[in-house]
């Protein structure tokens, strides 16, 4: 990060330098966050993945249920339970834990892995969108992911918008 922060903070000290040519330079800036949250093919993607993963959620909350009450149980009648009962309700409630924490671990990792993938194309798209705007607007600079930026400078809403149109 302080790598390209220096890079970054060259590169406009070199364009401050050139005066004139730092007069003309047009920047744009993107909130990547944004396109996330609000373009029309990230939307798409998160209901994809709502539907993809709902029946596994939907097990692992019956799972959840079922241990909360096998604990329940074995606190409020431990006491009463004869010793073998006991032992047999303590080692169904230890196997159950065990699989659902293995179901829930691979629940994560499978969700992650899945809205890496289709992060990956929403920016793919967001960055062709981004260039053909470079392009047809003679943009010198564009960047995303900055500490502060004037609202003047943020061409976010115009990728969101080609976005929704297919460009």
């Amino acid at each position: 990060m302080k790598v390209k922060s220096f890079v970054l903070a060259s590169l406009m000290s070199a364009l401050c330098v050139t005066g004139v040519a730092a007069a003309e330079l047009k920047v744009g800036y993107v909130n990547t966050q944004r396109i996330f949250r609000d373009a029309p093919a990230a939307q798409k993607a998160a209901k994809k993945l709502e539907g993809e993963f709902a029946k596994r959620d939907q097990e692992l909350q019956r799972m959840a249920k079922q241990l909360q009450g096998l604990q329940e149980n074995l606190e409020k009648n431990a006491v009463t339970m004869a010793e073998s009962e006991r032992r047999a309700k303590e080692k169904e409630f230890g196997d159950l834990s065990r699989e659902f924490q293995r179901k829930q671990r691979e629940f994560r990792e499978d969700l992650n892995l899945r809205q890496n993938e289709e992060n990956a194309a929403v920016i793919e798209k967001a960055n062709r969108a981004i260039k053909q705007i470079a392009e047809s607007d003679k943009f010198d600079l564009i960047l995303q992911d900055v500490v502060w930026v004037s609202p003047r400078l943020d061409i976010t809403e115009r990728v969101i918008k080609a976005l929704a149109e297919g460009k």
